[in-house]
């Protein structure tokens, strides 16, 4: 099944350019096709083609079909982005397909890569949502400074996990189901000692993924695993 990215359909009955030439030239669906689209806000909606050029799409709703939340409540990765980009690019891809709720790079002491461009990663999520049939797009977030970022109101869980000793339970153990969750992941040279002070000062607990240890991409993955698996 073909899903198409429609964030304005409930405004305008026609698909976004690049979502319009996949369809029609790469695809080459026509008029009195059915294709399902989706908005990114928990819908999915049947419809059929109207109208097919090479570069526009239009189409009549046949029917909308409401998505129930595939977990209770929000869950938020906040990552220093890796140096190279494939790597941030397929934690991207690989943690949408398990489900999470938002996505914030930061820019930490130690990070490798002190600017990232969103827009390439944008369209990995929204790839993402359409190959796993999620009817929601994960927020992205633009590039923070941790010292701003950690000082932000949350009212769920928080999280930071690091390296140095000292007693970290695992996150499976400590994290309570049906909650809101935040989880830091620093970069390869790991948050830096006052970075972490000062996470737990304001109100992050420390926590373990495991015995091995983990590169920053799969660092992410297993906390964004871990969050979506206890809150089944």
């Amino acid at each position: 099944m073909h899903v198409f990215y429609t964030p304005d359909i409930q405004k305008s009955n026609e698909l976004p350019e690049e979502e319009a030439q996949h369809c029609t030239r790469v695809l080459r669906l026509g008029i009195g096709d059915e294709i399902t689209l989706t908005d990114g806000k928990g819908n999915f909606y049947k419809a059929e083609i109207t109208v097919a050029t090479n570069k526009r799409c239009f189409v009549t709703i046949k029917e909308t079909i409401f998505q129930e939340p595939l977990w209770p409540c929000h869950l938020h990765i906040a990552m220093a982005p890796t140096k190279n980009m494939d790597r941030n690019e397929w934690f991207a891809e690989k943690a949408t397909e398990i489900g999470f709720d938002e996505l914030t790079f930061l820019n930490c002491r130690f990070s490798e890569r002190k600017v990232i461009k969103t827009e390439r990663i944008e369209k990995i999520l929204v790839s993402a949502i359409k190959q796993s049939l999620k009817a929601r797009l994960p927020k992205l977030n633009e590039m923070i400074e941790f010292d701003p970022f950690i000082r932000q109101e949350f009212k769920g869980q928080k999280f930071i996990a690091h390296c140095y000793e000292g007693e970290k339970p695992l996150l499976k153990n400590v994290l309570k189901p049906g909650e809101d969750a935040l989880v830091l992941i620093g970069p390869e040279g790991d948050f830096s000692e006052e970075e972490v002070k000062k996470a737990i000062e304001q109100g992050f607990v420390p926590i373990s993924l495991g015995k091995s240890r983990l590169r920053t991409e799969t660092a992410a993955l297993v906390a964004c695993h871990t969050l979506n698996l206890q809150n089944q």
